[in-house]
């Protein structure tokens, strides 16, 4: 006979099983096609188009279409508006293609614009809107002010990653693959993989070499979505930039996307006896040895001394450090 711990574990077994056998019902029976009441609410909704169940937030449906064989993951939040109800005039404000996959658990949210063109897919946890918080009145809570809003666009073909954001006003072209926790603003051109915060090009296509990468801390890698600076000479020459407008009328966010990575920025000196990185006036803050404080900048045009070979002779702890 068998004993009432084997009994109990059966009993475990047969319960997980209905209830994950339920719970696949649930979601079978949950899924929003065309031809559900939830999918007749939208303002299109393409024949073989889902979205899976559990949904996330969905409201404004009036508001936002949604292409042939395209596919939403669980979880996935598409709202229009700032919360139900929100009149938002007679055209539709969020426009998603034929054939997407937006992965699970990502958001999409629309007040004025956004356009996703056909076959994007997305992992998850991808966030995309087309409205900012504003922050023009610096005695206003930032919650009260009125926010604004930009149109963001997304051409086909294009690959998003895990966890992308995608902020107000970009505008991202066709077959791009945006790399997992890139934060996109700006322009981006055409067949091109983009990284980072902010996201830069770090590998482009060209029809007689293929894929490369840009020369480091060159404008080309990133002038599919930076474009020309005013006033800058270096810029104004390239004939590459010199159609794209880009952010001409953003000098300090062009400032911040032009300016190289940190470790391209510091101008490094060894200061025999004292074993610090110090940099050079205007080049940002050198990391120091471990042990010891920031020292202050150089005064004057001092020449960086190299790190390696004889230069190391008059610091041992440089030269401990580099063997």
């Amino acid at each position: 006979m068998p004993s009432l711990g084997t009994w109990s574990r059966w009993r475990r077994r047969v319960a997980a099983r209905l209830v994950h056998a339920a719970w696949r019902r649930v979601q079978r029976a949950g899924v929003v096609t065309a031809e559900t009441a939830a999918g007749r609410r939208f303002a299109a909704f393409g024949p073989g188009s889902l979205v899976a169940f559990p949904t996330g937030t969905v409201f404004g449906e009036r508001w936002i279409e949604i292409g042939d064989g395209t596919m939403l993951g669980e979880q996935v939040s598409v709202c229009a508006g700032m919360m139900p109800g929100h009149d938002l005039g007679s055209e539709s404000v969020l426009r998603i293609g034929d054939r997407c996959v937006i992965g699970r658990g990502s958001h999409i949210v629309a007040h004025h614009s956004i356009d996703i063109g056909d076959d994007v897919y997305t992992g998850p946890y991808v966030y995309i809107t087309d409205q900012n918080h504003s922050y023009a009145d610096p005695e206003l809570p930032i919650g009260r002010q009125w926010p604004v809003n930009a149109a963001v666009s997304i051409g086909a073909g294009t690959w998003l990653g895990t966890g992308v954001i995608v902020l107000p006003g970009a505008v991202i072209g066709r077959n791009v693959v945006v790399a997992a926790g890139s934060v996109v603003r700006g322009e981006i051109g055409d067949r091109c993989v983009v990284a980072g915060v902010p996201a830069r090009v770090i590998k482009d296509f060209n029809p007689q070499t293929g894929w490369s990468r840009p020369a480091a801390g060159s404008l080309r890698a990133d002038a599919a979505f930076r474009g020309t600076l005013a006033g800058d000479p270096a810029l104004a020459e390239d004939p590459a930039l010199a159609e794209d407008p880009g952010l001409a009328g953003d000098p300090a966010l062009a400032e911040l996307l032009l300016g190289r990575a940190p470790s391209e920025n510091l101008t490094v000196v060894a200061v025999p006896g004292e074993g610090l990185a110090r940099p050079l006036p205007g080049e940002g803050l050198a990391r120091p040895l471990p042990g010891e404080g920031l020292a202050a900048p150089l005064p004057g045009p001092v020449l960086a001394a190299p790190l390696r070979g004889e230069a190391l002779a008059g610091d041992s702890v440089l030269a401990d450090r580099d063997s």
